[in-house]
């Protein structure tokens, strides 16, 4: 299972991305907001986005933490 390590808005935020200039700008649509809050998947191209406007990388955004069912599945 891939979840996020930090808050992304927190992240952004600190980079001078708040709500309203995401929004205003259309920087990310509004249900890929609301799948960052919710802690759902979002897309590559999302994520790649989100490195550019933080210009960190993906591992610094996310990580794997196998759930038990994946760990009996793939291991």
């Amino acid at each position: 299972m891939i979840r996020y390590k930090t808050d992304i808005f927190i992240l952004l935020k600190e980079h001078g991305y708040n709500q309203t200039r995401i929004q205003r700008e259309k920087l990310l649509p509004a249900q890929t907001a609301q799948n960052i809050k919710a802690g759902k998947s979002i897309t590559l191209e999302t994520l790649n986005k989100i490195c550019i406007m933080c210009k960190c990388q993906p591992g610094d955004l996310v990580e794997v933490i196998p759930t038990d069912e994946e760990i009996i599945k793939y291991y």
